[in-house]
């Protein structure tokens, strides 16, 4: 492999000739090798930093054209613009298990664009610290990217995934309106209920999910930047916070905002705390459908078999013509996974020390594998299985009709007491509700056939 000598403050380092990191980042690639090729900094992070630096550069021009002048601002920003297209992804290497701050990745961004402005420009002109880190510190920019970060990826993948699902459902629910079921409750027996109902139960959910998420959109949509190494805005322009926002909304068409309090803004995780809960409670949710659903499927002949799901592949390598429920096993292991990580997210955020907290990569590391896993499960549990849910109608009438618990339409006519008494005679014996009640002389047929109508117990 052919090098390059590259210096920072500490000296002489040497950096693969092909890359355009420089020597902060070759140095943290040499002191923290761990999970190295598995656990990198996410590339939502990468993308979102293209997208701050270009915004600084830009806001830089505006407030300080002495010194980000045009020439400087078109080579930034255009190998930003690189960077955030992610054509550059071969030049982050660095992970997760690094500085708290993510001082290295700011700076490996910082290194990245200024070689590729230069390579741009032929000539060296731009440098990484006093020229695409103008106004800033890793300080406010590894927050403002967390951020960024989040408010994309929730709005890109999560919420368009999670409204295709609670579409699907409610689409099953209009088709299901008829289809009558023996409810449960303790895995027991219950009253009855419509299919329609059940599958309400499932979107509502979904849907208190997705407003809590829009909730926790709005303190994510504000930004450190402009609080520099402590909060106090040392080194950066009046006014370069908020034309920094600004030209972050402008280029996401998404609106972010300055954050008030920068002291707050650099220490505190709580806005992503918040966020993380909204996701464990979408995880939450998604475990009980999942879990539902494949109960409900489960069979084909000794089960409950109340619903058909697609069978997509074989399910064992040694029984022939086995099927299994492996979209809801999926699903429910990527909730397992988001749970574990709001305890990380938590852990996280508690350890601000003074005016910074340094638990920030693993913290937006984990965020942005539960949006990211949410996502693509809820794709996937929604093409390769919700979708193709059929109601067995044969058999919900079949469960139904053999249910005990229907007995309670008679309660107000026979008493608690005595319907209890028909339904031990009934299982008992093994015969039907109607018989234990002529039997124990509680109604006459007549009556028993007059006030016994499970579809009008839903």
């Amino acid at each position: 492999m052919k090098y390059r000598i590259e210096h920072d403050s500490m000296g002489e380092v040497k950096v693969p000739a092909d890359r355009y990191w420089g020597a902060q980042t070759e140095r943290s690639r040499e002191n923290f090798r761990i999970g190295v090729g598995l656990e990198t900094m996410p590339t939502e992070i990468i993308l979102a930093f293209g997208i701050l630096k270009k915004a600084a550069a830009l806001a830089n021009f505006a407030l300080r054209p002495e010194k980000m002048t045009a020439e400087k601002r078109d080579a930034i920003v255009s190998a930003c613009d690189e960077v955030s297209e992610l054509k550059l992804i071969g030049h982050f290497p660095l992970v997760v298990w690094q500085t708290g701050s993510g001082t290295q990745s700011n700076m490996n961004v910082n290194e990245v664009v200024a070689n590729r402005a230069n390579e741009l420009l032929g000539k060296v002109l731009i440098h990484p610290n006093d020229d695409v880190n103008m106004s800033q510190s890793s300080n406010d920019t590894f927050p403002t990217a967390m951020h960024i970060a989040a408010v994309l990826s929730l709005r890109q993948k999560l919420l368009p995934a999670l409204e295709r699902l609670i579409e699907t459902l409610l689409r099953l629910e209009s088709e299901n309106t008829d289809a009558i079921k023996c409810g449960r409750t303790h895995l027991q027996d219950a009253t009855p209920i419509l299919f329609s109902q059940e599958i309400s139960g499932w979107r509502t959910s979904l849907e208190r999910d997705r407003s809590m998420l829009l909730q926790a959109l709005e303190p994510l949509s504000e930004l450190a930047l402009g609080g520099t190494a402590v909060g106090t805005g040392l080194n950066a322009p009046k006014g370069f916070d908020v034309a920094v926002a600004d030209e972050v909304s402008r280029l996401t068409g998404i609106t972010f905002q300055t954050a008030q309090n920068k002291f707050h803004s650099l220490t505190s995780k709580d806005e992503f705390v918040f966020a993380h809960g909204a996701l464990k409670a979408l995880a939450a949710d998604l475990m009980k459908i999942a879990n539902d659903i494949r109960w409900l499927a489960s069979g084909p002949r000794n089960g409950l078999g109340e619903i058909f799901i697609p069978e997509n592949e074989p399910g064992s390598s040694i029984m022939p013509g086995k099927v299994n429920p492996t979209q809801c096993e999926a699903i429910t292991m990527v909730a397992v996974q988001v749970m574990g990580n709001d305890v990380a997210v938590g852990m996280a955020a508690s350890q601000g020390n003074f005016e910074l907290n340094v638990f920030m990569p693993v913290c937006a590391y984990n965020f942005l594998q539960s949006v990211r896993l949410l996502a693509d499960a809820m794709t996937s549990f929604e093409l390769h299985c919700v979708r193709g849910i059929i109601a067995n109608r044969s058999k919900m009438r079949e469960n139904l009709d053999r249910s005990l618990m229907t007995v309670t339409a008679l309660n107000p006519h026979i008493g608690y007491e005595n319907a209890a008494k028909t339904v031990k005679l009934a299982h008992s014996e093994n015969i039907t509700l109607r018989e234990a009640c002529l039997r124990l002389g509680f109604l006459t047929a007549e009556q028993f056939d007059s006030l016994f109508h499970p579809e009008q117990m839903v």
